[in-house]
């Protein structure tokens, strides 16, 4: 059994909160970190941190990465031996409305966390990044090996931007660090800002929803067990160096630095038409639609490349859209006594 003294941040949000459930089962020690912002309704982040402080084996910190003394006393008391970087300002069309909250959260708080694993000798840091980061890319499906230079929002911005930063401590300070490029992650225990969460609402409650291009988006929709399967199996095996990088030909997703950079998607890009399909079979209703043009910022598909993590980690999601919205549905109806 793994006795791993852990740092997740963002700890009370969807994935951080699903992540630190299933490495405290395993028996790792987590201290989690946590702003609770009021971005989307605290009372979720409230109650998944009620679960967490369950086990014995959890300590849970209301901190914001920003706050550069907190961040570094919990480290300095807590030493861990890994890092989960999950605390961000997270969405991307409010990022075009408040840019300056993603510098100071996902910038200048990234670079805290880094700073603080370099001077407490951390084994290895994963961190969040996102499928946002393609931006202009079309080359489908996104591949890790391409450049993504082209960035369309803040939010995908300060994003690469951790991932550049990160490299950097790689290189200097022999820092191992693994970046997650997350696509499209949906399910129980998930945050009501996304779609699957509105449109639920909306649905039950026979108030149309607004749907973006017209419908004709296309998103890599990944389950959250998935997710947090692909984020324990990076996590526990050490980024190296790439003894066959090429500066010459540089390959985007791995460095002579102890850093690399992975999709992690389900590799099975589904129409938002045939999701929402999903929805109304799980709800047994129909829903009132209201298309609308594409929203600024926005990319009309995703599509992950995930031979990298399934070639290195054996990764395969195995859930299929309509149980993981069925899931979904079960969760929400439950946890809102529907």
């Amino acid at each position: 059994m793994n006795k791993n003294k852990i740092i997740v941040t963002g700890s009370a949000g969807f994935i951080g909160y699903s992540l630190c459930i299933k490495l405290l089962d395993r028996g790792d020690n987590i201290i989690g970190i946590d702003n609770h912002n009021d971005y989307y309704d605290p009372k979720i982040k409230d109650a998944r941190i009620d679960r967490l402080m369950k086990y014995s084996n959890y300590k849970h910190y209301r901190a914001d990465l920003s706050d550069q003394k907190s961040i570094y006393m919990i480290f300095k008391n807590h030493k861990p031996h890994k890092v989960v970087n999950l605390a961000a300002q997270a969405g991307v069309r409010y990022s075009i409305e408040n840019p300056l909250i993603y510098i100071n959260s996902n910038i200048v708080g990234f670079a805290y966390i880094l700073e603080n694993c370099r001077n407490h000798k951390v084994e290895h840091l994963v961190y969040a990044s996102t499928s946002s980061v393609y931006g202009a890319n079309t080359s489908m499906p996104f591949s890790e090996h391409d450049n993504a230079n082209h960035p369309l929002s803040v939010y995908a911005a300060s994003k690469k931007s951790n991932e550049l930063m990160a490299h950097t401590y790689s290189y200097l300070y022999k820092l191992p660090t693994t970046g997650l490029r997350f696509f499209t992650v949906y399910g129980p225990w998930g945050r009501p800002d996304m779609a699957l969460f509105k449109f639920t609402k909306a649905i039950l409650e026979e108030k149309p929803i607004n749907v973006f291009n017209h419908g004709n988006h296309t998103r890599d929709f990944t389950y959250i067990d998935d997710i947090v399967e692909g984020v324990i199996k990076t996590l526990d095996d050490v980024a190296t160096t790439n003894v066959k990088w090429n500066s010459d030909k540089p390959d985007p997703a791995s460095s002579k630095a102890p850093w690399r950079v992975y999709n992690i998607g389900n590799n099975k890009p589904v129409k938002l038409m045939d999701y929402i399909d999903a929805l109304e079979k799980a709800l047994g209703k129909k829903a009132k639609i209201n298309f609308l043009p594409m929203q600024l910022g926005d990319v009309p598909d995703t599509f992950a490349n995930i031979s990298s993590l399934t070639k290195n980690f054996n990764y395969k999601p195995s859930t299929t859209v309509i149980d993981g919205v069925s899931n979904f549905v079960k969760w929400y109806k439950n946890y809102y006594q529907k």
